[in-house]
């Protein structure tokens, strides 16, 4: 290390590590050795490889410290100095806090370390002890001859020592954990974002993620003195106000770690020739959006912008851990306001542009992590819900939604439900179900079951619910899957306008492919037991009869969709009433099922009113075109009452959460920070990921 670059193979032999995980206490007002220790520049891991590189490579040097520093108390002397580099650095300007910015990251990088292998080889108590342990006084003594130093003074508490490090007592007295922890958030929070101290915001977040990651390792964290100590959120406004400001400016990282100022000096007095070091492998400036996959987006996110991926990775982790006690993270995030408005005071927890928040969402909604930020948004805070609501530029927003939904078997199962839900809270608002229908989308390359040259975002998500729907059929048989696209489907119904005669079709399709299994099903039941019609010998009567009961819920829900786009907007849907005569002999089996006949009933109405009109039409004219009989249609139409209609409720869902929703949310919110995070577990140690998606 050095002042010299540090290349991993060379740790193991390095002298100033040697010292500090040897057996000999280090004071932390030790200058020189602190000098010698901090003075080094490394390449941060970037992937699971290069951090398993690092792992193996500091291996032997982490076993010496556990079993050393409950003596020496190097790793509290370690915190001390980050703490007293943590302060001064509030109080200096650009020019003088370069090169204390790169030592303050050096220290934090090394603390971030040990505690990531305290977490993963330990337990929490022992991280704590680690945290708090104070040197043996005999070790204090000859560190006081050496140095010639005062010996370090504490008030403490004896906590007994595990069987790792057999002493006699260590010393804790649990303030240094809680002081360091306000530092972290001092430096988020106080510190502005610049180029020299990006990484140092970016070591920060990613400490304080480390720490939570106890969760993956130990206990529950309603025993966790971490979790404790981290959710007691003092700073809960203002370190949740800073995160998201961090993920809505979406800073690129810098091409130097803490190589310039901002007149463009380099201040470390490194050679030139070591600015390689610091250079990311890949400097691409944009994030491409138009062609990536949300796999391939979330690697340009981490890539380019990690203080944002890591900043949106901790958001979801305070939010969703502790719900069922006064979480002050959750509270702030649902509590926040847009920066241009003016609320009565003490009603907002902090503001922040909205407008912000909604355009970094929109470039970065395909992937996982952002689509569960949007979902926390708009289900818990209703000022950003209202403002989303009033944007005249809502395909930015929903059509990569449906693009995660139409690339279905390139998403896991849990991505596809938070973008269906996100779309269901969507349609609850009038407003939406109603603009969908008047922005027109040209020539959308991505949707490639055939060629549209116009159509209206409603019509495209129309389109693509009704095909997660026949993938869910196929692939997933999920039914709370199909009742969201259909309670989706509901909201909107009563607003359809000016539907492409494509998704006409589809509509009535759907229920024709649904009514074509119901009948095949309802066929197998009648069949006798050891009928041949049985070909899959382990599905039993009983589970086809779930299956049909199912799937005559969901018959009835596309029935009620098409009942309700003809009862409010049928004068706006001639496109609709054309496939319905069209297709008149689907609904033939359905109309005496008891299910099904009060519905089909005013289907049959509309159905019968203009078959008899197109009938007289053809009598006078001859045969009709697709033009003529589109026109008979609308001239009827503006003859028609829907009073002639039976009348049923509106269709108005509402999503609900399900109760004890960390049991979805935890285990799927880690999932997301070990295989989208910066900072990379041991997954042989991981005992708490339950989700279906590989770490």
């Amino acid at each position: 290390m050095g002042i010299n670059v540090s290349r991993n193979a060379d740790l193991a032999a390095n002298e100033w590590l040697q010292r500090f995980v040897g057996r000999q206490h280090i004071a932390h007002d030790d200058e020189a050795f602190w000098n010698g220790l901090l003075n080094y520049n490394i390449v941060i891991p970037e992937n699971s490889q290069d951090q398993l590189s690092l792992d193996s490579r500091l291996e032997t040097l982490c076993q010496s410290f556990i079993g050393n520093n409950l003596k020496t108390g190097n790793f509290g002397s370690l915190i001390t100095v980050f703490l007293e580099k943590a302060t001064e650095l509030l109080s200096l300007s650009d020019q003088e806090s370069n090169m204390h910015v790169w030592q303050t990251f050096n220290a934090l990088f090394i603390i971030r370390t040990l505690i990531k292998y305290i977490n993963e080889t330990g337990s929490e108590f022992q991280l704590l002890q680690h945290f708090e342990a104070l040197p043996n006084a005999e070790l204090v003594k000859a560190a006081e001859e050496q140095q010639q130093q005062q010996q370090h003074q504490v008030a403490s508490i004896a906590i007994e020592a595990t069987e790792q490090a057999p002493l006699a007592a260590v010393i804790v007295d649990g303030a240094k954990f809680e002081t360091f922890i306000d530092a972290l958030v001092n430096l988020i929070v106080v510190i502005p974002v610049k180029e020299f101290t990006y990484h140092l915001h970016l070591e920060a977040v990613n400490t304080l993620i480390t720490l939570l990651a106890v969760h993956l390792f130990a206990q529950p964290t309603d025993k966790s003195i971490v979790f404790r100590t981290i959710y007691k959120c003092q700073h809960a406004n203002v370190l949740m106000s800073a995160l998201l400001h961090f993920v809505a400016r979406m800073i690129e990282v810098p091409h130097t770690m803490f190589g310039s100022t901002s007149a463009g000096s380099f201040v470390l007095g490194i050679a030139e020739s070591l600015l390689s070091i610091f250079t990311f492998r890949k400097q691409q400036d944009v994030l491409k959006t138009s062609n990536a996959t949300g796999e391939e987006l979330s690697q340009q996110f981490r890539t380019h912008y990690p203080l944002a991926n890591q900043s949106l990775l901790l958001i979801l982790i305070l939010t969703n851990h502790c719900t069922a006690q006064d979480n002050a993270y959750r509270t702030s995030l649902f509590g926040c306001a847009d920066s241009k408005d003016s609320p009565k005071q003490g009603s907002v927890s902090f503001q922040i542009d909205f407008s912000a928040v909604y355009e970094t969402l929109c470039r970065i909604v395909t992937i996982d992590q952002a689509t569960l930020l949007l979902y926390l948004l708009l289900h818990r805070n209703e000022r950003f819900y209202r403002f989303v609501m009033q944007q005249q530029d809502l395909e930015l927003l929903v059509i990569p939604i449906l693009q995660t939904l139409y690339n279905a078997p390139d998403s896991n199962s849990h991505h596809i439900y938070m973008s269906l839900i996100v779309l269901l809270i969507l349609s609850e608002d009038e407003s939406f179900n109603k603009n969908v229908h008047t922005i027109l989308l040209k020539n959308i390359s991505w949707y490639t079951e055939r060629t549209i040259s116009e159509i209206s975002l409603g019509g495209i998500l129309i389109l693509i619910v009704i095909r997660t729907i026949q993938y869910n059929m196929l692939k997933m048989r999920d039914k709370y899957l199909h009742t969201n696209c259909l309670a989706a489907l509901a909201n909107m119904s009563g607003h359809f306008r000016a539907l492409h005669p494509y998704v006409a079709q589809r509509l009535v399709s759907l229920f024709e492919t649904l009514a074509r299994k119901h009948s095949r099903l309802d066929a197998q039941l009648k069949e006798p037991a050891d009928s041949a019609v049985f070909v899959n010998v382990s599905t039993t009567p009983e589970d086809m009869m779930q299956d049909l009961s199912v799937l005559e819920e969901v018959l009835r829900m596309v029935l009620e969709i098409l009942n309700s786009c003809l009862t409010n907007q049928l004068v706006y849907c001639p496109n609709l009433v054309y496939t319905l005569l069209y297709k008149r002999s689907v609904f033939e089996g359905f109309r005496s099922h008891h299910a099904f006949q009060d519905v089909i009933q005013n289907i049959d109405m509309v159905v019968g009113f203009f078959s008899s009109r197109l009938q007289r039409v053809q009598e006078q004219r001859g045969e009709l075109g697709v033009n003529e009989v589109l026109e008979v249609i609308s001239k009827g139409a503006s003859q028609w009452s829907s009073d002639r209609l039976r009348k049923f409720p509106d269709l108005k869902f509402k999503y609900v959460e399900e109760d004890a929703p960390e049991e979805f949310f935890i285990p799927y919110v880690w999932t997301l920070v070990c295989k989208y995070g910066c900072v990379h577990f041991s997954s042989e140690s991981i005992k708490s990921v339950t989700t279906d998606i590989a770490c």
